[in-house]
């Protein structure tokens, strides 16, 4: 079990009676009345085993038999705090103070010369405000003001080394808020602080920042090792499942360590680091520590940089579309999926995969997505008539306020016709505002646009969207098209998606489609339509009209096997026959 490096009594005003009365002993412990945490001065009396739990009445044996345990229990019942004198020996009386505490109860040696009814009062409130203060209510654990204290009084560490600070982030945290309720949030996290607790041993101590951040102080002789070794065995921990009321979920642990005094002697410092190290361990894949090193920080600042520049980006016109062309079934291009595409001056072209989440965390989507809408729009204008444009909406996006009145304006302004526009959306939006986004999705469906659920499969696929609200289209991700030709159950889950879509009026589009050997599969299981390399690559709004040309003549010629066209066209055009 941990020694309480928290330092209790700092917090009580200098020169308080209560000061030097409860810096004698203190003690936490949870609802199954096992030691959590305790002061310095009790340890160094009672002699706590590290290997073996503690119970209230070893260390307490009158608290163990009524009428004393009946009262801890009453204190835990109502919360409400009480006191119980007890007698060492003649010489050396003392009262404990029984406070209630979030899981449990935390008990005070306080001495009992000269008490009166009304300092007992008094000291039951001070030390009652005293946890309530210094302690997250959640979890139980030492909150950020403990933790600023703490990492106060170790820092600067002087010519000492080996203390090592962890930022700890929970993946996969926010779903289970949305798809369970906050109250399943918070036994994740009660259930998260009893994961941190149990791997910690003598010199770490774990707090509670906010949220779903929390924080690891240790003091060890072997750095960055010894702290490495606890944050891996923190990322196991969190590998396990929880159980929230039955149901499983899955919350992993990120962890940034930084080592003080190598990564920094001061308290902003070392968090800059342990933050920058989080962020490192963040993208490169989640669930994993990273220790700080410098170079981190040069990835950092690059990020930087294209934020920076990524506020001006539309204002400097640096943002344009490309197109996708979209196949059916009787192998006709029936329309283009528009997609964004950034040219960084200095930079080249950036994928949307490394801004549209700056874009998002900024706040600058909704104006980005206004102008692809309204670009995406113009451009339809020139294509034949019966062609369509499919635009990709962000969560950011899709949520902002008086989204359906902006894109039916912006169809009446370009004069495209509403049927010809197809929106397409991710389940993520749908995680948001259920009964709001389900009334924006209807007021588009009247407005005769058509919705796509874009990455179908990917992410939590609850089959209630379905049932909801009736999409046009459903999209089958790349993901189960790359392995298509050899893995059974990537062909068991499409024919599947494609049978439930077409069960229930909707149609399917494949993405990622990349050999002919794919494209048949896909057509000959019933897809209604296919999107992919393999049919042709993006392509330049100025490539538009000469792809649609060589459909044409095509056609005409009765179609041919592959036409290709120079470097400076479309590369690629299939022939698969049909019209354009």
């Amino acid at each position: 079990m941990p020694e309480n490096r928290a330092n209790w009594p700092k917090l009580v005003p200098q020169g308080s009676e209560f000061f030097s009365r409860t810096e004698a002993a203190f003690s936490l412990w949870d609802l199954d009345l096992v030691l959590v945490d305790w002061s310095k001065k009790l340890a160094e009396r009672s002699g706590f085993s590290e290997g073996a739990p503690t119970k209230l009445g070893e260390v307490y044996p009158a608290l163990a038999n009524p009428p004393s345990a009946d009262l801890v229990q009453l204190v835990i019942k109502t919360g409400r705090p009480q006191s119980i004198r007890l007698g060492v020996s003649t010489d050396n009386r003392y009262d404990l103070l029984l406070l209630p505490a979030k899981e449990g109860l935390a008990v005070v040696e306080i001495e009992a010369a000269d008490r009166t009814e009304t300092t007992t009062a008094q000291e039951q409130e001070r030390a009652l405000l005293l946890h309530q203060a210094t302690h997250d209510v959640l979890t139980g654990l030492p909150n950020r003001r403990q933790f600023s204290d703490e990492l106060g009084r170790l820092l600067p560490t002087g010519d000492k080394s080996g203390l090592a600070l962890m930022q700890i982030d929970l993946d996969d945290f926010k779903p289970v808020n949305d798809t369970l309720g906050h109250g399943a949030g918070d036994i994740v996290l009660k259930l998260a602080a009893g994961r941190i607790r149990s791997v910690l041993g003598a010199n770490e101590t774990a707090f509670r920042l906010a949220g779903d951040e929390f924080a690891i102080i240790q003091t060890a002789g072997e750095q960055p090792g010894e702290a490495e070794q606890l944050a891996e065995a923190l990322v196991g921990e969190f590998k396990k499942p929880f159980i929230v009321d039955g149901i499983t979920v899955f919350v992993g642990a990120s962890i940034g360590i930084a080592i003080a005094p190598r990564d920094g002697d001061e308290g902003e410092q070392l968090m800059k680091a342990a933050d920058v190290a989080l962020y490192a361990a963040k993208k490169e894949g989640r669930r994993r520590a990273r220790t700080f090193d410098p170079s981190m920080l040069v990835v950092l600042e690059q990020r930087e940089v294209l934020r920076r520049s990524l506020r001006v980006a539309l204002q400097h016109g640096e943002f344009f579309l490309e197109y996708q062309p979209l196949v059916d079934r009787s192998r006709t291009v029936t329309g283009f999926e528009a997609l964004l595409r950034w040219r960084h001056p200095r930079l080249g072209v950036i994928p949307p995969i490394a801004f549209i989440p700056m874009a998002e965390a900024d706040g600058l989507m909704s104006e980005i997505g206004q102008w692809v809408l309204e670009e995406a729009c113009r451009e339809a204008l020139s294509w034949p008539e019966h062609y369509t444009v499919a635009v990709n909406l962000s969560p950011a996006e899709f949520l902002t306020v008086g989204f359906t009145d902006r894109v039916s304006q912006t169809l009446d302004l370009v004069g495209l016709p509403a049927e010809r526009l197809e929106l397409e959306i991710t389940e993520t939006v749908l995680l948001e505002r259920t009964i709001n986004n389900l009334d924006t999705l209807n007021t588009l469906n009247v407005l005769g646009i058509q919705i796509s659920l874009d990455d179908f499969g990917t992410e939590y696929s609850s089959l209630s969207y379905l049932k909801n609200f009736p999409f046009d289209n459903i999209k089958i991700d790349r993901y189960f098209i790359n392995d298509l030709l050899d893995d059974e159950k990537s062909q068991t889950i499409v024919r599947s998606v494609i049978a439930l879509s077409h069960g229930l009026g909707m149609r399917v589009t494949a993405e990622g489609v990349e050999t002919a050997e794919q494209a048949a599969w896909l057509l000959e299981e019933g897809c209604d339509r296919l999107q992919g390399h393999f049919l042709s690559p993006p392509l330049h709004a100025d490539h538009i009209g000469q792809f649609i040309g060589h459909r044409k003549a095509r056609r005409t010629n009765g179609g041919a096997t592959r036409t290709m066209t120079g470097p400076e066209g479309p590369r690629m055009a299939i022939g698969l026959g049909g019209a354009g």
